[in-house]
């Protein structure tokens, strides 16, 4: 599945991503300095924690209406190292971009959002009873990675590389930039204790996410690339 239209392009200015960037990075900073046991608290208190959220010798219809579902939500906007959040905000900005310019600002946001939370409610599903918070975007990141790989398999995607003293522009196949957000994620789960929460159900129901997202929203989506 694949959309590719003739555009008329026309001016739109793209704040969807700006605006998830920097409410990261202030949400990362004003938890950097809090003094450890409070910074703590706040993880637990704000993360997506299954034990908190799930119990699983309850039925499982009732807990949704629960307001601490909440943190489905807020546990997006917060990481536990700068490389935790530098790896996910690198794919954001990478493919939030030309997603958010395909989509739209608020069909971009949506899909951030809502694909977000049903990540990380998969990846509280899978581990009920656990007490380690699951947070960070990267669940989000993985929906916008497979709506833009749905619309667009063939993609190349423009980055600039330092080589030397210089700078390269090079375009890169977008299946290969995945490739390197799953290995990422893979490093994640193995250097040191801060990402001991990182959980794969989590990632691959935000892709799959993404993926019915872009086939629902294709038609959507050509008639605005349409213009």
């Amino acid at each position: 599945m694949f959309v590719h239209v003739e555009t008329h392009r026309r001016r739109h200015v793209q704040w969807a991503t700006v605006l998830l960037v920097v409410l990261c990075v202030i949400s990362f900073v004003g938890l950097a300095l809090m003094p450890g046991p409070q910074r703590m608290s706040m993880w637990l208190e704000w993360g997506t924690v299954p034990a908190n959220i799930f119990d699983p010798k309850a039925p499982l219809l009732p807990q949704l209406h629960d307001p601490s579902l909440l943190r489905l939500f807020t546990a997006l906007f917060i990481h536990l190292a700068w490389l935790h959040l530098l790896g996910n905000l690198l794919f954001l900005v990478i493919f939030g971009l030309p997603a958010e310019r395909a989509l739209g600002s608020l069909r971009f946001l949506l899909l951030f959002v809502i694909g977000g939370m049903v990540a990380n409610l998969v990846g509280a599903l899978s581990l009920a009873g656990v007490r380690s918070p699951i947070i960070g975007c990267s669940g989000a990141v993985s929906a916008v990675l497979g709506t833009y790989i749905a619309l667009f398999p063939r993609a190349r995607l423009g980055l600039v590389l330092p080589l030397g003293f210089y700078l390269e522009f090079v375009r890169v196949p977008a299946f290969l930039l995945i490739g390197i957000w799953v290995l990422l994620q893979l490093l994640f789960s193995y250097v040191g204790p801060s990402y001991g929460a990182v959980v794969w159900w989590t990632h691959i129901a935000g892709f799959l996410f993404g993926v019915a997202f872009a086939l629902f929203s294709r038609d959507a989506i050509a008639r605005r690339l349409r213009g």
